[in-house]
């Protein structure tokens, strides 16, 4: 290996370790619990994203997510299927009509007709989930060629996501938020490549899924939630 290239080499190689040491994902949570209700025995849970038109919309697979970790596990539950739920209030929550604040919200539910529906999914607390995964910024490149002596690729890239979701918990019985979780996710993923690129993946939806499914389950279960002091606000 000629002098140019072993420097090269090893400049490329310092800045993936440099790199590397930044990879990985930052999180922020900031629940609030308005009031000190919890799950009771036959209630259930339903998982829904906020319906609109712009790009913010809670993706279905993040849905999926956060409904199937709160149905599994030792402290698992009740979880009514999302489709099959917005099939039985069909058609207010389709795109066109599904409220687009906890104030459309609560009027929707006023009304007779969806009450009734609402009432017989055994649903007592409905998740309205709103936010995106975004990438946010990347840089850097990788370039590949091939030779007498072989093939292999050097440089650097890297790439930033931001997953960032409310949940907002509303008490179907009460007719009221009975309060809300924020979740911020911010991963940066490297690929260094020293003859083959190695991605090294950051995921920070999946990250936000479970810390928001933590804090659900907590939220549902415990009267005040986070810590067993009181946070009324």
């Amino acid at each position: 290996m000629s002098h140019s290239r072993l420097i090269r080499n090893s400049v490329l190689a310092f800045g993936a370790l440099a790199f590397l040491n930044a990879c990985g994902v930052t999180a922020r949570m900031e629940p609030y619990k308005q009031t000190d209700v919890v799950i009771g025995e036959g209630d259930q849970v339903v998982v829904l994203a906020r319906k609109h038109h712009a790009t913010h919309e809670a993706e279905a697979g993040f849905v999926n997510c956060v409904s199937d970790a709160l149905a599994s596990g030792r402290d698992a539950i009740d979880v009514h299927p999302t489709r099959e739920f917005e099939d039985m209030l069909y058609p207010w929550f389709e795109p066109s009509m599904a409220p687009l604040s906890t104030e459309e919200l609560s009027e929707l539910l006023e009304k007779p007709a969806v009450m009734d529906r609402v009432r017989g999914t055994g649903v007592r607390f409905l998740v309205w989930l709103d936010g995106s995964t975004e990438r946010t910024s990347s840089g850097g490149g990788i370039s590949c060629a091939a030779g007498v002596g072989g093939a292999g690729c050097m440089g650097l890239a890297w790439w930033e996501d931001d997953a960032r979701y409310d949940a907002t918990v509303w008490d179907i019985e009460q007719l009221e938020s009975a309060g809300t979780i924020y979740a911020d996710f911010h991963g940066r993923s490297v690929m260094p490549a020293l003859i083959i690129p190695i991605p090294l993946i950051a995921r920070p939806q999946a990250q936000a899924c479970r810390g928001l499914t933590d804090q659900l389950r907590e939220f549902l279960t415990s009267p005040y939630g986070y810590g067993g002091g009181p946070d009324l606000g």
